[in-house]
């Protein structure tokens, strides 16, 4: 797969989702085998770009090439501007957002809203590949209903304004998120057009990733959702599609380690106060995404209680120091899990890890 200058074999790719994969999780799913990465969704209204949120999601310092903005927006003379502007500010790649399911992004005419007006996507693709030097890709879905599945006709007019690739999620925007991802209108869309594809839709291991490529003839895989609290299922599709085995789940230790980076990055690039209350979501999505099986299953007697506590506790931390704190010591219970039931009793409340670290004296980072 080839986009301008830039080029992959199979690539995969970190699905842009708002509130979610901000500049520290790019640069972590990066490291663990996505190939390129979006932006959040950023809006084509430069009046606002003046906001803490904005400018977050303008900085891509020290990221990798090829650097990926994605805007969203309705009017075409705006979408090239802020296409234009991006390109200035260093992106190497513009995305265009037209699969976005969210009411307050359609109710402005934008997302996958627009996939109702052909003539105005067209428009809209046109000014933005007009207006910048660099490549132009597409995110869309299949169609606005099941009733209107439009994606052929919109992949050939994206084809024919000189969009150099398309990721197609596969769901209309009135699915939103819920029933399986189809995939058979992506394999038609992959057919009706020369420029590459990636499918993107309940792509959650390998073998779901194997079996998408090979029903649709894409290109690639986006994977969105089932990244969160699982940043490293990118090595494991990319080993399983060269060698058809399924890695180790990654084991308690290196989660500790990757859970610690990833809040570490979180706090330099938000600050203390917004950095500990973003690193709550991802906490609970690590919880549970990555360590629930051996949570319900090894887990007894008082180390539940023990376990459960901590976890409450780091969610309310308000102090980064003290948060990273706390998940060294959660870690500590999960991790050293006893081999048997009869040796729980050791963890029993006077050994409680927050009363130990209650003597501790708690410094912020600035």
């Amino acid at each position: 797969m080839k986009v301008g200058p830039y080029a992959w074999t199979t690539p995969l790719v970190l699905a842009p989702m708002a509130g979610v994969t901000d500049r520290p999780f790019r640069l972590l799913c990066r490291s663990l085998g996505a190939h390129f990465a979006a932006s959040e969704m950023v809006t084509s209204d430069q009046s606002l770009w003046h906001t803490t949120k904005s400018k977050r999601r303008l900085d891509h310092s020290g990221e990798p090439e090829p650097r990926i903005v994605q805007i969203a927006g309705g009017e075409p003379t705006m979408m090239a501007d802020a296409a234009r502007r991006n390109a200035a500010l260093g992106a190497q790649i513009i995305d265009i957002n037209m699969g976005c399911p969210a009411k307050k992004v359609c109710n402005r005419a934008a997302g996958s809203a627009l996939l109702k007006d052909e003539p105005l996507v067209a428009e809209i693709l046109r000014a933005v590949v007009r207006a910048v030097d660099i490549p132009v890709t597409l995110k869309m879905r299949t169609g606005w209903d099941p009733d209107h599945k439009n994606g052929v006709t919109i992949a050939r007019l994206a084809e024919a304004a000189g969009i150099q690739g398309l990721a197609v999620h596969g769901r209309t925007r009135t699915d939103q998120y819920a029933g399986p991802a189809e995939y058979h209108t992506i394999q038609a869309i992959k057919a009706a057009v020369r420029i590459p594809v990636l499918a993107n839709g309940d792509i959650v291991d390998g073998p779901t990733a194997k079996r998408v490529l090979q029903q649709t003839g894409a290109d690639g895989v986006m994977i969105g959702r089932a990244a969160q609290g699982n940043p490293w299922i990118f090595r494991e599709v990319a080993h399983y599609l060269a060698t058809g085995e399924s890695l180790p789940t990654a084991a308690g230790p290196e989660v500790r380690d990757i859970m610690i980076r990833h809040l570490e990055q979180l706090y330099a690039f938000y600050g203390e106060q917004d950095g500990v209350r973003v690193a709550r979501k991802h906490l609970g999505w690590y919880r549970d995404t990555a360590l629930r099986p051996s949570l319900n299953t090894e887990l007894r007697g008082p180390t539940v209680h023990v376990e459960r506590s901590l976890f409450q506790e780091m969610r309310i931390a308000t102090a980064t120091s003290s948060q990273l704190d706390l998940v060294r010591a959660w870690f500590d219970v999960i991790i050293e899990l006893p081999s048997t039931p009869q040796e729980q009793p050791v963890l029993a409340a006077a050994t409680h890890p927050l009363e130990q670290m209650s003597e501790q004296p708690i410094v912020a980072v600035a």
